[in-house]
């Protein structure tokens, strides 16, 4: 009984912890277009190669072009960041940070002079490198039976690294891809820790 309590409320706080994440995204949404005219983007956004544009790798993802942008973002965002949250809270704060840094400086370094980044689409390309090649990293059952299922559902997305349009911005799709690599490198776990792979 107690274990079966102590899941649900693993579970609880997991989902709080994300909804709470997507409220806070949705409320800066809402205020920069009631409040700002929809101007944030063009101040706190990543611009490549600008030093004022550095900021913007610590904000561009919680801002968005429009609302369609960011609910484009939300259902992956959800889904992916509770894959990689069965893990633990600490271990997705640490592969949302490290794919964070590497979208937001890999789109500053190779981003077009005068462009403007925002959105947390490199975060969520983060999450499917981390997903996708966690299992090739640990070699556990459970790790690539979840990179068989994160490739079944969302093995599509992986074109987003290609420069295919000017309003998509393909670099921090990429960049958050290798962030999500490097963090199931990093973060990879022993052998003998597999039967503590997830907090369930």
């Amino acid at each position: 009984m107690e274990t079966k309590r102590s899941i649900l409320s693993t579970v609880g706080e997991q989902v709080a912890t994300l909804l709470g994440l997507v409220t806070l995204l949705w409320a800066i949404e809402i205020a920069d277009w009631l409040l700002f005219g929809n101007q944030l983007p063009q101040f706190l956004g990543i611009r490549p190669h600008s030093i004022s544009g550095l900021w913007g790798i610590l904000f561009a993802p919680f801002l968005h072009g429009n609302f369609a942008h960011l609910l484009a973002n939300t259902l992956p965002l959800l889904t992916l960041g509770w894959l990689v949250m069965l893990r633990g809270r600490r271990e997705w704060i640490a592969v949302s940070v490290i794919t964070a840094l590497c979208s937001g400086l890999g789109t500053w370094l190779f981003g077009a002079l005068g462009s403007t980044h925002i959105g947390a689409s490199g975060v969520v390309f983060g999450y499917f490198g981390f997903l996708l090649l966690r299992g090739y990293f640990e070699r556990s059952l459970t790790a690539i039976a979840f990179s068989l299922l994160v490739a079944f559902l969302y093995g599509g997305i992986i074109f987003g690294v290609l420069p295919t349009s000017q309003l998509i911005s393909w670099q921090g799709h990429l960049f958050g891809f290798l962030g999500g690599v490097l963090a199931a490198r990093l973060l990879a776990k022993p052998r003998r820790e597999y039967k503590d792979d997830y907090d369930l």
